[in-house]
């Protein structure tokens, strides 16, 4: 009988507490801004005035999503011999991902 053997992943990668705090920024804006969402909704505003505010919702999500990847992606890129990435900084990556979106 085969037997798979449960394996733990590696610890994640510890990234620059100026990053996280970026990424902390615009999930807290966020949060804000969904609050505002639900309370026009309750006020029953406008459909234009929610979907504009939900659109900037959506935007700042994002944004920490790309911000958090490029950080990955700075921290996990290494040279074929193990030494750190000298590739892009983390600008860089932000801005080619925000690129495609």
């Amino acid at each position: 009988m085969w037997v798979m053997e449960e394996t733990t992943p590696p610890p994640a990668p510890r990234r620059a507490p100026e990053d996280m705090a970026a990424v902390l920024g615009r999930l807290r804006r966020a949060h804000g801004q969904l609050g505002g969402v639900i309370a026009m909704i309750e006020q029953e505003r406008s459909c234009r005035d929610v979907v504009t505010q939900l659109a900037a919702v959506s935007r700042a999500l994002d944004r920490a999503g790309f911000k958090i990847i490029a950080t990955g992606l700075r921290d996990c890129v290494a040279e074929p011999d193990g030494t750190p990435g000298h590739g892009l900084t983390v600008d860089e990556l932000e801005k080619l991902f925000l690129s495609l979106a």
